[in-house]
């Protein structure tokens, strides 16, 4: 049984298809990861999920708690993190979460003990009496994250943990997701625009203007690409994406750090690979590297968005 289930959420602002017709469920033990460009309708959906907003259309349930309904039942359930920090930066990190556990009715005898797990847990435990306002991007979304598992939730949302925090610290807060979800079987739903994120989780689903266009394991996904990624490297690099971009078979030519991603049709790989080899240096171009590559997330969703345009 799904820890949360939703279906047909819709929720509009004026013309705005914020969420549009929106179906999905996470249950315990999983992480879902929700990916798309700013303005996609990730912050929107996760709002109504936890019943801060109050969805036009469809129905969502926690823990077998109908939203509308039930919605102080549901929260119990229920850890949010938003995507920007919401603790009250004059209160420590201790009292920021006293708060938050009174908030939820727990009393000392319970909260105190769970607290310093937690902070241990997060690596926050010699911070105590530190104050909110003080603490790095990245220490103060772990203690959002602690203020978010004091009552012991089933279900957390996560909305674009990690923005703004350094590799090493996204990596951490992921460690924690992780341990999280394989030792208390916790269900997660996270948006995220980080594609290695997204490759962390069970499941993934592409919104765009407000729906789903796709939702499978990351594995899955990327099989969709199977054989229709090539690697070009060499120089110069304009050249190269002009020239793939002219060739009949190649649908897109996309840079990726020092090198390009061509994503040809169906089957062409090998005779693209035999013209471009014959092209490039004929007009002047180098190459390095051309090979047929696995396909990342990445390449899949830009793709996807292509279809939308």
């Amino acid at each position: 049984m799904p820890l949360i289930l939703a279906s047909h959420l819709s929720k509009s602002f004026g013309k705005l298809h914020a969420v549009d017709d929106i179906s999905m469920s996470v249950i315990a033990g999983e992480i879902y990861g929700m990916v798309g460009p700013d303005g996609a309708g990730k912050t929107t959906f996760i709002r109504l999920l936890c019943g801060a907003m109050r969805a036009d259309q469809g129905q969502i349930v926690v823990a077998d708690y109908d939203i509308r309904q039930q919605v102080e039942q549901a929260r119990v359930h229920i850890g949010y993190l938003p995507q920007r920090f919401s603790l009250y930066e004059d209160l420590t990190v201790i009292e920021n979460i006293r708060f938050f556990a009174e908030v939820r009715g727990l009393s000392a005898a319970e909260w105190f003990p769970r607290c310093m797990d937690i902070l241990n847990f997060v690596g926050l435990a010699e911070f105590t009496k530190r104050r909110a306002g003080q603490l790095s991007g990245g220490m103060r979304q772990k203690l959002g994250l602690a203020a978010a598992l004091v009552h012991r939730p089933r279900l957390l949302l996560l909305d674009e943990p990690t923005t703004g925090v350094d590799p090493v610290t996204r990596q951490d807060f992921w460690q924690l997701i992780i341990k999280l979800v394989s030792e208390d079987q916790v269900a997660v739903l996270v948006s995220t625009p980080y594609m290695d994120e997204a490759a962390r989780c069970h499941r993934v689903g592409f919104i765009h203007h407000g729906k789903i266009l796709v939702e499978d394991t990351p594995k899955a996904l990327r099989s969709r690409l199977d054989g229709r990624i090539l690697e070009l490297q060499g120089g110069p690099l304009p050249l190269l994406r002009r020239l793939a971009k002219a060739d009949p078979d190649i649908e897109d030519a996309q840079m990726f750090g020092d090198r390009l991603h061509l994503r040809v049709r169906q089957g062409a790989s090998e005779a693209t690979i035999s013209r471009l080899t014959e092209i490039i240096p004929s007009n002047n171009g180098t190459i390095t590297r051309l090979r047929v590559i696995p396909p990342s997330l990445e390449d899949l969703f830009i793709a996807l968005l292509e279809v939308q345009r």
